[in-house]
């Protein structure tokens, strides 16, 4: 920047601004060309032909001092950016910059690139090396405004699943507040109760989804903050400034690229609110609490039975075990109390994929004659031999479903299980199953062991057709046990029981009525 001592000497004597096409006379005194129109030396009175005025070359040195002092005071009125623009030589070599250092992300001048801090270094013509950023700016920009619009389009999911959520939960309190008003006042407190579970699960859901909701906003405000930021260098058309205005703040090592998708890393919570058995059959499960209130809402399950061994009562709600015979006929179904173990398979041949046995006659080694064929249930079935019935846990079983069927919706009933040594139940191929002692949650595909304390009399079980949840309640405390989620189910669906084959029992299972 041009000091005043320094203006004065770029300062025409004659016309008092700084030279234009600065001449330097024979005397030594610089004018403008067009100051020097007289005979004489504006300034010393020195004689100077006509011709020679007209011929006097163009001082060069003066006029380059010129241009920089113009620019500097050009500086003093512009903004950065401006003044960034007229530094167009090297600080430290006073060259101009010719090339880019794409190890180092700046410019440089020729003498720049032969100093031994720039060895290794790759350098690019300033022109090339300006293109290429162009077109990784250009493609940064695109990137950044489909990730804008997916993260705008993340938002509004979002912004529609909370509207959803508080729909939701405001038909779930108007529900639970109508079958409420049909109880006594003395049951207020266990509607506060159950309306403020519905809060914290709201206020839970509201807040993840609050959270995820905060984070696009975030990323979409950023996201348009670094659209705008280069955008406004890709406007800037000089290379060289292109160039400058990007590496500025830049220095050592060359900087990521600065587009970073921030959509892939986004989710939308999804709404998730339920009240479990409470927001289809909540008067049941407080009737439980205060029999003489409300109106039940259980199922009745009426039984049909399939077996000669299994006797359904005349009113259509009670199993009883009354075997024909102590052994069932060959190809009848056997079922393990526990899946199947390695030293078992023994007997029988490889074991089959799955739970069962693949129906199939072969040689039983273990007993030197042919094994009758299989019968596949649950949990695998087992050929029946006299010679083999006392080496493995062999108990005949029986499946019996309710005449009832479900197709949709939200269903819930209670079975009294007694004091019998085996039961399972649920749907086909997802149950509660007791076996002496033991209690496990099973699927097709997992048998989870349940630890739990005092036996169960009465179990309820609550299924959810929409949400493919099967749910099992200690239906004498109301105490929930375990929960299934269920594969795709082809409906309809019956109630599933199953019992042991026995001796004559007198411990009936039976379904609840009420």
């Amino acid at each position: 920047m041009a000091s005043a001592t320094y203006s004065e000497e770029l300062t025409c004597p004659a016309c008092r601004t700084f030279f234009t096409d600065p001449v330097t006379l024979s005397c030594g005194h610089s004018f403008c060309r067009e100051c020097v129109a007289g005979p004489r030396c504006p300034q010393c009175e020195t004689s100077i032909p006509a011709e020679a005025g007209r011929r006097l070359p163009t001082t060069l040195t003066l006029k380059r001092l010129v241009e920089k002092a113009r620019e500097a005071e050009k500086m003093k009125q512009e903004p950065g950016s401006a003044r960034a623009e007229v530094a167009e030589l090297c600080p430290e070599h006073e060259e101009r910059f010719k090339l880019f250092c794409v190890t180092e992300q700046q410019l440089a001048c020729v003498i720049c690139r032969d100093e031994e801090r720039h060895d290794g270094h790759k350098f690019k013509t300033i022109k090339e090396a300006a293109a290429s950023l162009r077109r990784e700016l250009e493609e940064d920009v695109e990137a950044l405004r489909g990730d804008i619009a997916a993260t705008e389009n993340l938002a509004d999911t979002q912004r529609a699943e909370m509207v959803k959520t508080k729909e939701k939960s405001q038909q779930l309190a108007t529900q639970i507040r109508r079958q409420f008003q049909e109880m006594h006042q003395f049951l207020r407190k266990r509607e506060d109760e159950v309306k403020n579970e519905l809060r914290c699960q709201e206020e839970a859901t509201m807040e993840e989804m609050r959270a995820s909701f905060n984070a696009m906003e975030t990323a979409l405000s950023e996201s348009k903050e670094s659209e705008a930021e280069l955008t406004a260098v890709l406007q800037i058309e000089g290379s060289e400034g292109l160039l400058r205005s990007w590496t500025r703040g830049n220095s050592g090592t060359a900087p990521e690229r600065s587009f970073r998708p921030r959509a892939d890393d986004l989710r939308v919570v999804d709404t998730s609110l339920s009240l479990g058995p409470y927001e289809s059959h909540l008067q049941f499960f407080v009737w439980k609490e205060m029999l003489q209130v409300i109106q039940p809402r259980a199922e009745l399950l009426t039984l049909k039975s399939i077996s000669a061994d299994i006797t359904v009562s005349d009113d259509g709600r009670s199993l009883f075990c009354t075997p024909k015979s102590e052994q069932a006929p060959s190809g009848s179904s056997f079922s393990f109390s526990t899946t199947v173990t390695p030293d078992q398979n023994r007997f029988f041949g490889s074991p089959a994929p799955g739970f069962g046995f693949p129906p199939q006659s072969y040689q039983n080694s273990a007993f030197g004659s042919p094994a009758p064929e299989f019968s596949t249930g649950f949990f695998g079935s087992v050929p029946v031999s006299k010679q083999n019935t006392g080496l493995c846990d062999i108990l005949i079983k029986r499946h019996v479903f309710s005449v009832n069927e479900f197709t949709s919706g939200q269903h819930y009933w209670e079975t009294e299980v007694g004091h019998r040594d085996y039961w399972a139940l649920g749907i086909k191929d997802y149950f509660l199953n007791y076996d002496c002692q033991k209690y496990s949650a099973c699927d097709p595909k997992t048998i989870t062991e349940l630890a739990l304390g005092a036996r169960l009399r009465t179990i309820g079980i609550y299924l959810n057709c929409s949400s493919r949840k099967l749910s099992f309640y200690d239906a004498d405390n109301m105490t929930h046990i375990h929960t299934l989620i269920c594969g795709p189910m082809s409906t309809p669906l019956s109630a599933y029981f199953n019992i042991r084959v026995t001796t004559p029992d007198r411990s009936p299972l039976t379904v609840c009525w009420y």
